[in-house]
């Protein structure tokens, strides 16, 4: 039996969990993802920002749950049966993302990954690692760390101390 997937990073090479905001595919670090799972109602908390949906009891864990359209200002999130919510580990810590959809797990080798191109002071792009591309598919790669900055980390402790 020959296994094409690749087991550990080579150089920035990894493996990526695909997922879609709008008609873009994003990718994150497959190591970052503790579960996938469906999208459920969470309990919304006074005083968030919009982009923070609310928290969730994951077996006895409160998850804050942000959602990732709002949070890069892409229009406006529906939810529907195929709304997803990605369960990641930050930083020591366990943060919610909702997307639109999940694809699948992609490999990429180093030189499958372009830098981030320079849009100058217009765009923030910290928070993307680079672009992967795959055949005729491009892959935007997320820093989940520097997108969920420290202050959102900040304003997610203090909404699991309102929650507990």
């Amino acid at each position: 039996m020959n296994d094409t997937r690749i087991t550990s990073a080579e150089g920035t090479g990894g493996e990526y969990l695909s997922f879609t905001l709008g008609n873009e595919h994003y990718g994150v670090d497959i190591l970052k993802v503790q579960e996938i799972r469906g999208y459920d109602a969470v309990t919304r908390v006074p005083d968030a920002p919009d982009y923070i949906k609310g928290v969730i009891n994951l077996r006895g864990t409160i998850v804050p749950v942000i959602d990732l359209r709002l949070k890069l200002r892409l229009d406006e999130a529906r939810y529907d049966a195929f709304t997803v919510m990605i369960v990641l580990n930050v930083e020591d810590r366990v943060v919610g993302i909702v997307v639109d959809s999940v694809s699948d797990v992609i490999p990429l080798n180093a030189d499958q990954i372009r830098p981030t191109p320079e849009f100058g002071a217009a765009v923030d792009t910290r928070f993307i690692s680079g672009i992967g591309t795959q055949d005729d598919r491009m892959l935007i790669l997320l820093d989940i760390e520097t997108l969920l900055d420290i202050a959102d980390l900040g304003q997610s402790a203090a909404i699991e101390e309102v929650a507990a």
